[in-house]
């Protein structure tokens, strides 16, 4: 099953400063198709299209193999088929987990229609406190028992879940996902407050109603769910990647001669967009394209991230890479992640001018021209500004350990290569 050759002793080699013209197809986004490869766990059968095939796709057809499921990948059309009719066990252990957060995803759907679950607390990217503890006391105010014993979520819900009014002290997307899985075969109402409104979260509801749920308020801070009895088997086409649509359309601005990106969903990148547009950066913007020529004049920016639909942590590092050719100072400050500038040191290494501030705050002091060394690949997003920075970079620029970039992003040095980047992998 095996999408692509682990890439932890890979590296990317990048000759910087080749002008980019060509097409671009955005990819389907891997934080929707993770979620519902999750859902599948609350009916026998789901064929989902769409998919990126990327590493993180593949840990979680590891995990659901584990349980049971049988996986069949159609990797050339984008599709899996997930059966789940003949499940061995509702534990997930660490081996599965331990590479990816979205692992956490299996407990709402293995709870709900099982009446327990046994999940190891997950992994993924360095990238800041992403606790679990709000999925759990939102499962224990639906009835479920909960302990957590050697590293392992201990669930069980004997008489099944209960509809309860529910609340996210902060704003959690896995957390209003997970919750929402769990409550879709809950006996009775749930009302999810201050929920998540990002457009995966909408995706993975859109998908659940197809099966047979009955959801209101997906893309708002209130949702409400009436549990049913069972889900039907769907077919289901995941929506484009909004992070990866972001990605490139800053790698657009920096080198672009004329870069043409479709299957996306502008409405989805509209954060983005706005600050671009502050910048001088302008788009020729079609129902699901965009077409994105280099910028003559880059102006400074302030950023903060923030839920959606304001400016996402996940586009902070690349908007970084952009704002160190701007002519001025920007600040950028992550309110999500805080700590999230691990990519800062290795862009020093490639002559930016940033100063870490603290309190979640940076200073990008441009323009910078940045020249080719050898960098470290920390985390998903860290990596693409990497990526980015290199393209523009003078020289030759050697990205170590990509394994967490192919985690997120579908052949991307392909895609690179294709619009007339020089990129290639090596050992």
């Amino acid at each position: 099953m095996s999408f692509f050759r682990l890439s932890f002793s890979m590296k990317l080699e990048i000759s910087g400063q080749r002008e980019l013209s060509g097409e671009i197809r955005i990819s389907g986004a891997k934080n929707s198709a993770l979620p519902a490869m999750a859902a599948s766990l609350l009916t026998d059968e789901l064929l989902l299209e769409n998919i990126p095939m990327v590493e993180d796709i593949r840990s979680m057809a590891l995990l659901i193999e584990g349980l049971g499921g049988r996986i069949k990948i159609q990797k050339k059309k984008n599709k899996i088929k997930i059966n789940n009719n003949n499940l061995k066990t509702v534990e997930a252990p660490y081996e599965y987990v331990k590479k990816m957060r979205a692992s956490i995803l299996v407990l709402g759907p293995l709870l709900t229609r099982f009446g327990e679950a046994r999940v190891a607390y997950p992994g993924g990217c360095k990238i800041g406190a992403r606790p679990v503890d709000l999925h759990i006391e939102n499962l224990k105010r639906m009835g479920a028992e909960i302990r957590v014993e050697h590293g392992t979520i201990i669930a069980k819900a004997k008489d099944g879940l209960k509809g309860s009014r529910l609340s996210f002290e902060k704003v959690s997307v896995t957390g209003t996902e997970n919750i929402m899985m769990a409550a879709v075969l809950a006996e009775g109402e749930t009302i999810i407050e201050n929920a998540a409104k990002e457009p995966e979260v909408t995706d993975l509801a859109n998908l659940l109603i197809k099966m047979g749920a009955k959801i209101e308020g997906a893309g708002t801070d209130l949702i409400k769910i009436k549990g049913v009895k069972e889900l039907h088997p769907v077919e289901y086409s995941i929506i484009p990647d909004r992070i990866e649509t972001g990605t490139y359309l800053i790698i657009g601005s920096l080198i672009g001669k004329e870069l043409h990106l479709y299957n996306t969903i502008p409405e989805h990148v509209r954060s983005i967009v706005l600050k671009l547009n502050e910048a001088g950066i302008f788009l020729e913007e079609g129902k699901d394209s965009f077409t994105v020529k280099r910028a003559k004049k880059i102006l400074p920016v302030d950023i903060e991230t923030q839920p959606f639909p304001g400016f996402p942590t996940d586009m902070q590092a690349q908007f970084m890479v952009l704002l160190t050719q701007a002519e001025g100072r920007s600040i950028i400050r992550d309110t999500i992640f805080p700590g999230r500038f691990h990519h800062v040191d290795e862009l020093l290494r490639l002559g930016a001018n940033i100063k870490k501030l603290g309190n979640g705050e940076v200073s990008v002091m441009g323009k910078t021209e940045l020249s080719g060394a050898e960098v470290l690949a920390t985390d998903l997003r860290a990596s693409a500004s990497l990526v980015i920075a290199a393209l523009i970079a003078n020289g030759k620029t050697i990205i170590h350990d990509i394994f967490h970039l192919e985690r997120g992003y579908e052949r991307l040095s392909e895609k690179i290569k294709k619009v007339g980047g020089k990129i290639k992998k090596i050992k």
